[in-house]
């Protein structure tokens, strides 16, 4: 069955209801990110999902409300920061293509000369961290003003607790940055950049947040404020990169079932674009192998499915 949309919300909210349903009916959600110890202790049962329109009207079901561990969903507005100061030049230091190995490899880097593959692997967002961090002084402080701006939620802060444990357990983190420095790929002191990017992984928001934040890619590099970070051009060069890039080395997979661009963190969130409609963000701290959320992915695969809201 496949409900088709109108521009009214009402007409997702049944859409929402019904797989919110459909998920608590659904075992085998996958387990929470275990190798940082403040995120292991979470419910793989939770779930929560947000839709927010162009006009910015939002809405949601589950734990739509409960901010979460946003990892590495931060990527990509640090990109987007990043690309609308420096634009072009930043492709000549990180990729756009996928990487077709884990998020956090060091196998690829000694190939390609320190180049990471794409912003969304660890290496490749540390990049882009120091060069935003290069440009402002404060790469985390920056993305941080920009999510409460986007999300209209001046709430939005760093957990200090995850940010510990995740510079507790980031010897692979360092290991990265110091290899790519050896490149000439880093400009900043590796343990300033690993501060900057453990407190930006750290940040706490929720589906409603991060689909809010997130419609500046929907509304074509619009902000929610109507001034335009990025280009019409950029905007669509960063749905793509989430398209092809953004579920690790799922995305293939991911474009298969779902078909928008999106991007996952372990902390269970992925954030989804339908260009010119609407941006969604889902949650659930159960992840498949690969790092991406069971009940997430699941979740978006019946979305575009019902709705018939797809890039394709």
């Amino acid at each position: 069955m496949v409900i088709m949309t109108t521009t009214s919300s009402l007409t997702f909210l049944p859409v929402l209801e019904r797989i919110a349903e459909e998920v608590s009916r659904t075992p085998g959600r996958g387990r929470p990110a275990d190798y940082i110890p403040a995120l292991a202790a979470r419910d793989p049962r939770s779930f929560g999902m947000a839709v927010a329109e162009l006009d910015g009207t939002v809405y949601g079901v589950g734990e739509w409300r409960q901010p979460f561990s946003t990892q590495s969903v931060t990527k990509v507005f640090t990109l987007a920061l990043d690309l609308a100061r420096e634009g072009d030049e930043l492709w000549e230091h990180v990729g756009r293509e996928p990487s077709g190995n884990p998020f956090n490899s060091l196998v690829q880097l000694e190939y390609e000369n320190g180049i990471p593959r794409n912003p969304f692997i660890n290496a490749g967002a540390l990049v882009v961290t120091d060069r935003l961090q290069t440009r402002t002084g404060d790469a985390a402080g920056e993305l941080l003003a920009f999510l409460r701006a986007e999300s209209g939620n001046p709430a939005l802060d760093f957990d200090k607790e995850v940010a510990a444990s995740e510079t507790a357990h980031g010897a692979r983190n360092a290991a990265l940055a110091h290899f790519m420095a050896s490149y000439g790929n880093i400009d900043n002191d590796v343990p300033v950049l690993l501060d900057q990017y453990f407190r930006q992984c750290s940040i706490a928001a929720s589906c409603a947040d991060l689909a809010l934040a997130t419609g500046f890619l929907a509304r074509h590099g619009i902000r929610a404020d109507g001034s335009r970070l990025l280009t019409r051009s950029e905007a669509k060069q960063v749905n793509a990169v989430m398209l092809t890039c953004g579920t690790y080395d799922a995305a293939g997979d991911f474009a298969y079932r779902v078909g928008l661009p999106g991007k996952s963190g372990v902390g269970g969130g992925i954030i989804a674009v339908v260009p010119g409609r609407c941006t969604l963000c889902v949650w659930s701290p159960g992840l498949d192998e690969r790092g991406n959320s069971v009940a997430g992915v699941a979740a978006l695969d019946r979305f575009t499915t019902l709705t018939g809201l797809s890039v394709f």
